[in-house]
């Protein structure tokens, strides 16, 4: 049986770490894209030779060329640059949707069946362009941000409360910033009520609120915390293995439910619009939506979420995209 195609769209942090998890795992065979000559080579070759000493087949090799992602299964995107200091949310969007319409004509052009998963910010807007432009069936464009926002909620609710984060269950609806939702209500270890180990914990409703409170807003400002401690970059391990488990959901056919970024056809009282929401992700993409039930809390979070999303497609139609 043939190995499956990965495609690498930006040879980045985030590019190098997906190309060593995707060859690791031995999830197929990998091909990195970038604009800047030898140096998706230069990373793959130091990946590729160390194929002995990780124990893996695939091969991982770079290019120049969108030609050479011909019959990529899956493409996951992370080109474009992050916001520098000085630099409006316009700027911003402006620069990274020019940079996103010519990978979604380039990947339209040469990987016309692959399934799209995009790491690239803005990342509402990014994804909304990619599948405007790419025409890709919507069900085949997703973005990756809910699956580590989750990841970062769990690991602080796994570290107040000194049990395995294997055992930690939390799902974060929205956008990927500040108006993200994570939903403590259905956070869980192994079943077990978040809320319910930390009142026992503190004995104390009050204590345990605040202190769930603080999680919440630590989750919110993840991102920007791990850009304030690294000072010249922002997170790339953890965006990557976000975005490979979602892949891999999709290679193997695991169906597993994903917060993934995912076009709504009514869900949620959405339509036509993509959202940060639990999705299966299987063989073919994004193949259903899971609907919770939401509070009265919990929908006017969401709701502010949607509009701050609106907002932010609407500024990028309004430069021009």
């Amino acid at each position: 049986m043939a190995r499956k195609k990965i495609a690498l769209i930006g040879s980045g942090q985030i590019g190098g770490v997906l190309a060593q998890l995707a060859a690791s795992k031995q999830l197929g065979d990998v091909i990195m894209f970038d604009i800047v000559e030898d140096l998706p080579q230069g990373k793959t070759l130091d990946i590729a030779e160390a194929s002995r000493i990780s124990g893996f087949d695939a091969k991982v090799t770079g290019t120049n060329d969108y030609k050479d992602i011909a019959g990529a299964d899956i493409v996951i995107i992370t080109a474009g640059i992050p916001r520098k200091p000085g630099m409006s949310r316009d700027d911003l969007l402006m620069t990274n949707a020019k940079i996103m319409k010519s990978v979604a004509e380039g990947i339209k052009a040469n990987a016309p069946n692959s399934t799209a998963i995009i790491i690239s910010n803005p990342l509402d807007a990014m994804v909304t362009l990619f599948q405007k432009v790419s025409g890709f069936q919507t069900n085949r464009v997703m973005g990756q941000a809910g699956m580590l926002d989750s990841s970062r909620f769990s690991s602080f609710i796994s570290w107040e409360l000194d049990v395995s984060v294997k055992d930690v269950n939390t799902m974060v609806l929205g956008g990927h910033g500040d108006t993200m939702v994570p939903l403590v209500r259905y956070a869980n270890v192994s079943g077990v009520p978040v809320m319910e180990l930390l009142e026992r914990k503190y004995n104390d409703k009050e204590k345990a609120k605040k202190v769930m409170d603080a999680m919440v807003e630590r989750t919110k400002k993840a991102g920007g915390e791990v850009v304030k401690l690294l000072k010249t970059g922002s997170a790339f391990y953890s965006p990557a293995a976000s975005a490979i488990a979602m892949a891999q959901s999709i290679i193997y056919d695991e169906k597993r439910v994903i917060a993934t970024c995912s076009y709504l056809n009514g869900e949620y009282g959405v339509n036509g619009f993509y959202l940060g929401v639990p999705a299966v992700l299987g063989e073919n993409g994004v193949e259903r939506v899971i609907e919770l039930s939401l509070d009265e809390n919990e929908k006017a979070a969401l709701d502010n979420s949607i509009e701050a999303g609106k907002n932010l497609i609407e500024a990028m139609e309004n430069l021009g995209f």
